[in-house]
């Protein structure tokens, strides 16, 4: 996300219509909470994007404006059972004002997957696509100044996860949607491997050695060689789909 301020997600300007959500949801019995954490991520973000040639105009608006409702008040975020937020998004972009080429990216299912590394780090990625040969490949794209990378760059591997149903709130987690109090690693049970922590409930994981790695539009294309292959039973894979969070019909 950082120094961009871009969802890592999505590739939105953070914080996009998903972390919004996610935000109001976290901080729904403490405005001030919330509107203090934004005013910090604001900050930091106003000094990085001057470094980079220019700090927007619209920062106040884009990181705090929305947290607030008519006569000051956060918008309801009602918790029950099948309810639902608003009939429609609140934050979404008007359809005029849409990238005709993210909008063919959000109608591209893709398989959520948790990458990690030494150290530890991880980032969610939904562009990880496997190539059989000989050796087979693995390649994804990733954000560049992502923790994940820094330590990818240095230990040289990293572990790829798949994710299931059951590990919607780790993916938001990694992805940054979510507050992770005492780490991202902190919760939950994790198996170490030489490649890195992978969760101790997932289907399977595989191990990569770095190849290259390049930018590639906003991200990095990173090409690695598939050295360790460990699949337990069948699993549901959770998939990514027009901005949420989909499974397979059973």
């Amino acid at each position: 996300m950082r120094p961009l301020w871009r969802c890592r997600g999505c590739g939105a300007h953070w914080p996009c219509q998903p972390a919004r959500l996610a935000l109001l949801a976290e901080y729904r019995d403490d405005r001030v909470g919330l509107l203090v954490y934004l005013a910090t991520m604001m900050a930091e973000a106003g000094d990085q994007l001057a470094r980079l040639g220019g700090r927007p105009a619209d920062l106040h608006e884009r990181f705090l404006g929305w947290a607030r409702g008519r006569g000051g008040t956060m918008f309801h975020v009602n918790h029950e059972p099948g309810a639902e937020i608003h009939h429609t998004d609140p934050f979404a972009v008007p359809t005029g004002q849409r990238s005709p080429v993210r909008r063919l990216r959000g109608r591209l299912a893709a398989p959520v997957t948790l990458w990690t590394a030494p150290g530890p780090a991880g980032l969610t990625v939904s562009s990880t696509l496997v190539a059989e040969g000989e050796p087979d490949r693995l390649l994804g794209l990733i954000d560049a100044e992502s923790d994940l990378w820094a330590a990818v760059e240095e230990s040289g591997r990293f572990a790829v996860t798949p994710l299931g149903p059951p590990h919607r709130q780790l993916a938001d987690r990694f992805a940054g949607l979510f507050p992770a109090p005492g780490g991202l690693f902190a919760t939950g049970a994790w198996n170490e491997t030489p490649y890195g922590p992978v969760p101790a409930d997932a289907g399977g994981w595989v191990g990569c050695r770095l190849d290259t790695a390049r930018e590639y539009g906003w991200g990095l294309l990173v090409e690695a060689t598939i050295e360790a292959v460990d699949l337990a039973d069948e699993a549901t894979p959770l998939l990514h789909y027009r901005g949420r969070y989909h499974e397979l019909p059973t």
